[in-house]
């Protein structure tokens, strides 16, 4: 194995320096070295699937998260490039964009020094984020063991630690028949697995009046968002009647909140793949499991910002709202007819963006939208000091396809927002649960100020 180590090690630096030299070597060969060192380093590919079936979770012992900062088109190609080998099962957390922003890519152990010799002999920078992710994996479940059993022998639910769909939804039982005079429960339709898609309705009476929709958990392994969500329908019960804003917007309007919009990859993070980000459906002709529900919308769906392999983490499915996650949201604003504002929360990057992702052109409501942005990452900012960019989807992060905020926009809804969360990177989508308190505290506030603006211009 030493012999074979150093062997194949050498003949990556070797081909790496040659093609740094010169780049009529042929690319293909390096990359095709890079993907046969892979079972050189460490344990084999059989050792881990052993270990997971024991487990019977996916298991990520060893996978470092890069940071990776391309400076200039060339070698975001060459990240491109690197997003497009599959079989290393490289997972893009920012993919590749524009030079002026980060690419975080987890890295499998077996792949990990090919990678590295890779982007070093591109002369891409990156650094470490994140050592051992298995290592933040361990500490989040025993965090969330320790409330649990925390929970158990007070009776209480905490809001400052994340939950599991059955934990949450019979949270949602007790939470509304504890305030039935302005909180209900809608289920709206079934995921592909048969769970309940459950919206929660804040109101306090009347028929079709002005509403304000929001939706957490849309991708699955973002946990920090359900988490937020759940803080957030607590916080409407709390301050309704005692702050005079939240008051006189569900004085005249309501709100829904889906807490898990999509519940079976919610589910599958818990029990199987902590870093799942799509629905669950089986797609036809292929073994890859699940659709982006973010990328299954009917505005600019199936363009470049979106992939058309199912095996990707972007895949926009075999046609617009094939997913029953999207349709059940779909079926539901349009029914409803008078909903004014959806507010899609996400994680991570702390930005707040408007449409449009899939096209360059203006929103006509650009500046309108761009300004109550500003206003709202404001006051985001003065609880915390948490600093949120803002601006449309494709100038701030990058071109979108067929994603929620651009339908319900195209579909009469003006005040479409999308929040990207905590943090920038350092944690990524394993923000700690004692952040999940403050994240929510702040994001209410930004929140708070979008629904004020909407209930001022509906009145």
């Amino acid at each position: 194995m030493v012999n074979e180590y150093k062997v194949t090690r050498g003949l990556e630096i070797n081909i790496s320096f040659l093609w740094h030299r010169d780049r009529s070597v042929n690319k293909s060969v390096y990359l095709s070295v890079l993907r046969h060192s892979q079972q050189l380093w460490g344990y084999s590919p059989e050792d881990k699937m052993a270990a997971e079936a024991a487990f019977g979770e996916q298991l990520f012992v060893g996978d470092q998260v890069l940071r990776i900062r391309p400076e200039n088109e060339e070698q975001l190609r060459s990240l491109r490039e690197l997003e497009e080998m599959e079989d290393l099962q490289i997972d893009f957390w920012l993919g590749p964009a524009k030079p002026s922003l980060p690419v975080d890519i987890r890295v499998p152990f077996q792949v990990l020094q090919s990678v590295k010799v890779f982007l070093e002999s591109e002369g891409i920078p990156y650094t470490v984020m994140i050592e051992d992710l298995q290592d933040l994996l361990d500490q989040e479940k025993e965090t969330m063991l320790q409330s649990r059993k925390s929970g158990r022998s007070s009776g209480t639910f905490s809001f400052s630690s994340y939950h599991t769909i059955e934990e949450i939804y019979s949270w949602m039982d007790d939470f509304v028949a504890e305030n039935p005079g302005l909180v209900s429960r809608l289920q709206i339709g079934q995921s592909y697995e048969g769970r309940p898609i459950y919206v929660l309705k804040f109101s306090t009476g009347g028929d079709n009046r002005p509403a304000i929709w929001i939706d957490t958990g849309i991708h699955a392994r973002e946990w920090i968002t359900p988490a937020t969500g759940l803080w957030t329908a607590n916080k409407i019960v709390i301050e309704y009647g005692k702050d005079a804003a939240l008051t006189a917007v569900l004085d005249s309007m309501d709100i829904f909140l889906e807490i898990v919009t999509n519940p079976d990859g919610f589910a599958y993070t818990h029990t199987t793949n902590r870093m799942w980000r799509k629905t669950r459906s089986v797609n036809a002709g292929s073994s890859c499991i699940g659709v982006d529900p973010n990328r299954n919308w009917d505005a600019g769906f199936g363009g470049p910002g979106s992939s058309s392999n199912p095996c990707a983490e972007t895949y926009h499915g075999a046609f617009p709202h094939s997913e029953s996650e999207v349709k059940s949201i779909v079926d539901f604003i349009l029914g409803h007819g008078n909903v004014k504002s959806v507010l899609s929360i996400h994680s991570y990057s702390q930005m707040l963006m408007c449409p449009y992702g899939y096209k360059t052109e203006p929103a006509p409501d650009h500046q309108e939208l761009n300004d109550l942005a500003r206003e709202a990452v404001s006051a985001l900012a003065d609880v915390y000091g948490t600093v949120y960019t803002f601006g449309s989807t494709i100038d701030t992060i990058y071109r979108a396809d067929g994603t929620t905020i651009d339908w319900s926009y195209e579909n009469g809804v003006k005040y479409s927002y999308t929040f990207e969360l905590r943090d920038t990177g350092r944690y990524g989508f394993i923000l700690p649960a004692n952040q999940i308190i403050p994240t929510a505290e702040e994001t209410w506030v930004a929140l708070l100020r979008i629904m004020e603006h909407v209930r001022d211009q509906s009145s």
